[in-house]
């Protein structure tokens, strides 16, 4: 898989199948497949103290809750970075 960049000094890509993929693409497909697998295999419930109240729950719905807590975190976060800018 050969390397290049499309600009001077831009993202670093790899040609997939002739098509040129950026390595922050990749890496996201990488660890999503990942994640669901993680979330997948994780089907037991789990008794989770909340404050006051105890939950309990199968595991793979509090990990999706928590990866779409941190998904919607990380783009809050990068949004005002980018405002900010």
């Amino acid at each position: 898989m050969p390397r290049s960049a499309t600009k001077e000094g831009g993202p670093s890509t790899l040609t997939v199948k002739g098509r040129d993929m950026r390595l922050r693409t990749i890496g996201f497909v990488v660890l999503a497949v990942l994640a669901i697998w993680f979330i997948a295999v994780n089907t037991e419930s789990v008794t989770i103290r909340l404050w006051i109240p105890t939950v309990t729950l199968p595991l793979w719905i509090v990990l999706t809750v928590t990866l779409l807590v941190g998904i919607v975190l990380g783009m809050f976060l990068a949004h005002r970075r980018r405002a900010r800018r």
